[in-house]
């Protein structure tokens, strides 16, 4: 207990020095810049802003509540980190969910871990330092790896050295990327798992995107059925030759058809004599598409 007060007592001791204008640190070349940089020190919430570089978007609000509750009770575990932006201003790089859930309890100070940093270094260290240690979700983390790309300017070779992961990995976010805006929008708000755009992702066309995506939702699809349908939809594209060898269909057949198709994921083959007598034929492709299918026509019962 001792040797936490200790701590908190040289914390509060740090922030006297930094608000002494006389001892501004704008450099880690300053004179006693070593005692503060890198040294956990309690700020006033007041004279910290909300990083713009923040990748995350979306709060949850009861986690934060949750947060609150476990900080009312416990105290800030972990300190955020900051970079000084000048006299007593300074802006967070990571642990906005800490910095808001102190706020909401009315948390007058926070201990804080303090950097220097030009914007592109805090970009950089917002980015990497979110990656690794929050739950974002899988478009907010490919968004943040697109901005080291197209920011930071770094290849997916250094992102893996910075962030600690494959480069396939990071290539595999990045690709959910490619998917209609409204798929993603799906993602974030938890409709359907990163799993399911990866499957997805293999689609290039975004309508047909869509209309996975509308079959995933209503018929609650695993990743892995996810995954059988879009193998249907590749399979069953048609070739321009056998477009133009194939005879005219009846209307009310053609009507008919995209009906049957979109619901079991499938281009339907109809074949129709000139008597009018015809069948119907309905492709699968494993054990798995073909229980698919069977669930699907139970369901319509």
């Amino acid at each position: 207990m001792a040797k936490a007060t200790k701590k908190q007592a040289l914390g509060r001791g740090l922030s006297a020095l930094l608000k002494d204008p006389s001892n501004d640190i704008a450099s880690a070349k300053d004179k006693n810049a070593d005692k503060v940089i890198g040294n956990i020190v309690e700020l006033d919430v007041n004279a910290i802003e909300i990083n713009p570089f923040q990748p995350r978007t979306n709060f949850n609000e009861e986690s934060l509540r949750e947060l609150a509750s476990s900080i009312k009770e416990l105290g800030v575990i972990q300190p955020i980190t900051v970079r000084k932006l000048n006299f007593n201003k300074y802006q967070l790089v990571s642990g906005e969910r800490r910095f808001r859930a102190s706020k909401s309890i009315g948390l007058e100070t926070i201990p804080a871990y303090i950097r220097i940093a030009n914007d592109q270094e805090s970009l950089e260290m917002a980015l990497v330092e979110n990656i690794q240690r929050q739950d974002l979700d899988p478009i907010e983390i490919a968004l943040s790896y697109q901005r080291l790309i197209d920011e930071i300017n770094l290849t997916q070779e250094q992102m893996s050295e910075r962030v600690g992961k494959k480069r396939s990995t990071i290539a595999n976010y990045l690709r959910l990327l490619k998917l209609d805006p409204i798929i993603q929008t799906g993602m974030r708000d938890g409709f359907i798992s990163m799993g399911h755009g990866r499957a997805i992702i293999n689609i290039d066309d975004q309508s047909l995107q869509l209309d996975i995506y509308e079959q995933i939702i209503t018929n609650k699809l695993s990743v892995r059925e996810t995954e059988a349908l879009v193998r249907n939809f590749q399979s069953d594209k048609p070739s321009k030759t056998s477009q133009k060898q194939k005879p005219e269909l009846p209307k009310y057949i053609k009507k008919g058809v995209k009906d049957f198709s979109d619901y079991f994921g499938h281009k339907i083959d109809v074949k129709v004599s000139k008597n009018g007598k015809g069948n119907i034929s309905i492709p699968f492709h494993s054990e798995e598409d073909f229980n698919r299918i069977i669930k699907l026509i139970k369901r319509a019962k």
